[in-house]
């Protein structure tokens, strides 16, 4: 691998941890308030269990129909793209949720948002770290980055919900996760750059 290249894929290494960091700083904001703002909207013990079920259901399903269809059907770096922005627009959608319903189909949301982002991510970064090296370290790194971000997440949205409201939390938690899509995007872009330099240099050789 070229000196370019190798700088290239670091880069885009780096800036692809800091979209999942992004990510889960969002996602961790709602945590166990989740429980909370289920109540909020007339919801029960019961409702709570359904509303997190059926997004884990629907996220467990589409996750093993996504890894099937990624590379026959659209390519994996546009699946995470509609993930991410899909993901967005469902935060978002928890400001107009009124009663359980509406939350489950969020809920739904989230899940096909979730199926089609996480395997996509995962093996665009498996790629990355090969052509690198030093797997356990770049694993080692976004695995510890994320639960890190995941708990700061959860001390913010405390402090959001508890000196302001939940729409404003969504409000924040949205903000980020479209920042989190505009650094996806960008990773894809580099990595299209990343494969154009290195057949650059495969043409130049023969």
């Amino acid at each position: 691998m070229s000196n370019n290249s190798t700088i290239i894929t670091e880069k885009i290494l780096r800036v692809l941890r800091y979209s999942s960091n992004v990510w889960y700083l969002a996602e961790g904001m709602l945590g166990p308030l989740f429980a909370i703002f289920t109540q909020s909207v007339g919801g029960s013990i019961f409702d709570i269990a359904w509303a997190w079920g059926i997004f884990l259901v629907v996220n467990g399903i589409l996750i093993v129909v996504v890894g099937k269809i990624s590379d026959k059907v659209m390519r994996g770096n546009t699946l995470m793209i509609i993930g991410y922005a899909l993901n967005a627009i469902c935060t978002f959608g928890y400001l107009f949720v009124s009663s359980t319903t509406e939350l489950f189909f969020v809920q739904i949301g989230l899940g096909i948002a979730s199926a089609l982002a996480t395997p996509t991510w995962d093996a665009l970064y498996a790629r990355l770290e090969e052509a690198r090296g030093e797997r356990y370290e770049i694993w080692a790194l976004a695995e510890g980055e994320k639960e890190l971000l995941t708990g700061l997440g959860l001390f913010l949205g405390g402090l959001i919900v508890s000196h302001f409201s939940f729409r404003m939390l969504f409000i924040v938690m949205g903000v980020i996760q479209v920042t989190a899509t505009v650094l996806v995007w960008y990773c894809i872009k580099g990595d299209t750059m990343r494969k154009e330099w290195n057949l650059r240099i495969e043409r130049g050789k023969k």
